[in-house]
């Protein structure tokens, strides 16, 4: 390379360099010009310290200045909810932080309300006296207000929050509420629901249409989107309980009218096939399990139709068995096979060791008066035993069906260990405690009126108490009742009862009685639907008021004091599914009461009554009854009056009280019986045409029954006939929103000459 080559080459590097280092300089003069912040200067605060600001702001004294960290300042101060505004700027090398602070709230008043009460809407906002007020945390009281006032039906309410500025920096705060018209539920219809009308379906979900009657007692059905989601399960369950496995709610949509003042709800459902339950097969993979465990355990059938709550407790009866046995860590699993073409659902009990965890510990949470003890005693496990899905599902379920919680939720996390779970019970409690007001008519009591008093978590023990009196024309009664259902810690009921009555059978019997008792209750299951009662009381009865010249002898023997020492027991199987109104399942009681351990009185009363239940078809429901007694004394003594059967329209509609059984011939006078048998057969049915809202239906019925065996007659002659007495009639039934009322109307074909007949009873009554 020449000379002047290399000359041209060093010249170009020098330019180079020289243009990098004029552009580097470029590049570090805004930054040297922005500097250091010296010092920090807050204005326009006057409750809040200087050093207060500063310390929520990202940038400080001595930091480098930048826009960023001073962007950052701006919201870390706004997010403090301390300051309506701020502003940051820079003079030389200090910051000059302005705030406008937002004032303190005063008060906080509501205005226009009637639904909920200050304390109610109080609970529901975040505003309170004495905090700062932000219009940020006023809106989101806002919207929790009208979400409230939605959830009671109020979708037409609107708020507006208002500031009433105060001295010092202070400000009331005003929610002016115009809470609008009650937005109720016109209609909920059904579509594609065959197997089950919309009134039967109306009567699963817990969302009730309005009616006439809801302004007249007060209450109103309201829309809740949280009660619509359960109202899809409760369907669900109801579906799947009667056979149909392939169920699911479509859609399930809410329409609000133009007024905003009615809903109209509509279920799509899809209910697919009734299923039957096909081969039942048990597949253990535990070879030193014996299998005859699971006699009288499984509840499936095959033939039977198709149920999913059986399937649920066959796999908990399962479970608890094996856990007996010594298999604490046993996984049973149901394994469906479906037959789309036979319509039947086979089930096979998958059996297996599952993993070996343990429950370290369980918290119950969100209990304030219920004791810890009364929700841990619902548990079949405790810190240290076997962890096991199927007995948490279990207790979650009898905790539910306590009644003392609105919410019952169980989550499990995991322990310090791997092999170890923790459980969490978080409940919400729920009032437990009623005082109601009865009051009534019937044709046999005339006006009837009953208060009672009742707390089923007394003491927040689980404790049942109850106190109820009744008075009538012809009845006067009070009685207190005490009932501890974990007695000693096991599943034993204990109860102490305390009781008084004084009857007027001056019309049919022609004389008074009174009584005066105690007595001790013990109960226990046997078994899934069956429970056991045992009971000893001690009573002192009177007959008295009897007119000598016009009483039946076998009254006039019977008056004065006796003292009644007994004890009993009555065996109960019972698996109606609704308790109230039944559609299929069996009641059966068998009782027997010995009397003579002490006192004045010997004898052995057996009673036995059973009723079973069939829905024909939707809204049809079929139900036949049957009933007996039998009182024999013992030591060479005869039956008491007062002791026997007086049985009338209680057994056979269209007789009178006390209108069936041996009688006197010369004066009438009911003497009772020592048996009476009888049976009902009834079937209930709409009123095609009036609305299913009104709660009218209709029922036909055909009693039988007789009452027989004489008492002690004093020598009286006396009308005892064992021939069967019968009538058929029909009933009338409302359910209306004051309570039950019902006419019975029936004309008795079969009867005696000296029975007492009547055509027409009416009972009814209410509870507030």
């Amino acid at each position: 390379m020449t000379r002047t080559g290399k000359l041209g080459t060093g010249l170009t590097v020098a330019i180079f360099l020289m243009v990098s280092l004029v552009m580097g300089i470029a590049d570090l003069r805004p930054a040297m010009a922005q500097g250091v912040v010296r010092d920090i200067v807050v204005e326009g605060n006057r409750r809040i310290e200087d050093e207060t600001v500063r310390s929520y702001m990202r940038i400080g004294r001595g930091d480098a200045y930048d826009p960023a960290l001073v962007n950052d300042s701006l919201k870390a101060l706004f997010a403090t909810g301390l300051f309506a505004d701020v502003t940051i700027s820079r003079r030389k090398g200090t910051l000059i932080v302005k705030v406008v602070e937002n004032p303190i709230i005063n008060r906080v008043a509501f205005e226009g309300n009637q639904k909920f009460d200050n304390e109610q809407l109080a609970k529901e906002i975040q505003s309170r006296s004495r905090t700062v007020f932000t219009r940020a945390r006023v809106q989101a009281d806002v919207q929790r207000l009208v979400t409230l006032y939605r959830r009671a039906g109020r979708f037409a309410t609107t708020i507006e929050p208002k500031i009433i500025r105060k001295p010092q920096d202070r400000v009331d705060l005003v929610f002016e509420i115009n809470e609008g018209v009650t937005t109720e539920i016109s209609r909920i219809n059904f579509i594609g629901n065959r197997a089950f009308s919309d009134g039967d379906l109306r009567d699963v979900i817990i969302t009730d249409e309005s009616s006439w009657w809801d302004e007249i007692i007060g209450r109103g059905s309201t829309y809740d989107p949280d009660r619509m989601n359960f109202d899809r399960e409760l369907l669900r369950r109801h579906y799947l309980k009667n056979g149909y496995a392939d169920f699911r709610v479509v859609s399930a949509v809410a329409e609000l009218d133009r007024q905003q003042s009615q809903f109209f709800i509509t279920f799509t459902v899809d209910e697919g096939e009734q299923y039957k339950f096909g081969a039942i097969d048990i597949d253990s993979s535990l070879t030193s399990l014996p299998l005859d465990f699971i006699d009288g355990e499984i509840l499936t059938e095959e033939g039977d139709t198709y149920d999913a709550t059986q399937i649920d407790k066959t796999v908990e009866n399962l479970t608890i068995e094996a856990g007996k046995l010594g298999f604490a860590f046993v996984k049973v699993r149901p394994r469906p096979q479906r037959d789309r073409d036979a319509k039947t659902i086979g089930i096979t009990y998958l059996i297996d060791d599952g993993p070996r965890v343990y429950v370290e510990r369980i918290n119950v949470r969100g209990n304030i008066r219920t004791l810890d003890s009364v929700i841990r005693r619902e548990f079949r496990l405790a810190e240290g035993d076997a962890f096991n899905r199927a007995l948490i599902v279990k207790a979650r379920r009898d905790l539910q069906a306590l009644g003392f919680f609105a919410t019952v939720k169980i989550t499990t996390e995991e322990g310090s260990r791997p092999d170890r779970v923790i459980i969490n019970v978080d409940v919400e409690e729920k009032s437990t405690g009623e005082v109601s007001f009865g009051l009534g008519y019937s044709s046999v009591d005339a006006v009837v009126g009953n208060i009672q008093l009742t707390e089923r978590n007394l003491l927040g023990r689980g404790q049942y108490l109850r106190l109820q009196t009744q008075l009538s024309g012809d009845r006067q009664q009070i009685d207190l009742r005490f009932t501890e259902p974990y007695f000693l810690g096991r599943r034993l009921t204990f109860g102490v009862d305390l009781f008084g009555n004084e009857t007027d059978s001056t019309d049919t019997s022609s004389f008074k009685s009174n009584q005066l008792g105690a007595g001790v209750r013990f109960g226990f299951p046997l078994g899934e639907d069956l429970f056991l009662n045992t009971k000893y009381s001690l009573t002192r009865d009177e007959i008295f008021d009897v007119d000598l010249a016009t009483a039946s002898l076998s009254v006039q023997q019977a008056v004065g004091e006796s003292i009644v020492s007994l004890v009993g027991y009555t065996l109960t199987y019972n698996t109606l599914d609704n308790q109230l109104k039944p559609t299929e399942g069996i009641r059966a009681t068998f009782s027997q009461e010995l009397a003579g351990l002490g006192g004045d009185v010997n004898y052995l009363r057996t009673q036995a009554s059973a009723a079973t239940y069939y829905q024909f078809m939707p809204d049809i429901v079929g139900s036949l009854k049957v009933s007996g007694g039998n009182i024999e004394p013992w030591d060479d003594q005869e039956v008491r009056i007062l002791d026997a059967f007086f049985k009338g329209s209680d057994l056979v509609r269209g007789f009178e009280r006390s209108g069936l059984g041996p009688r006197d011939a010369a004066t009438g006078d009911a003497l009772g019986g020592t048996n009476f048998v009888g049976t009902s057969a009834e079937v209930r049915f709409p009123f095609y045409g009036i609305p299913e809202e009104f709660g009218i239906t209709g029922a036909a019925f055909v009693d039988a029954g007789t009452v027989f065996g004489t008492p002690a007659s004093g020598g009286a002659t006396v009308n005892d006939i064992s021939d069967i007495r019968a009538a058929a009639g029909v009933s009338i039934i409302w359910d209306s929103p004051l309570g039950p009322l019902r006419a019975d109307f029936s004309e008795p074909f079969l009867s005696q000459s000296f029975d007492e007949t009547k055509f027409f009873q009416f009972s009814g009554g209410f509870k507030f």
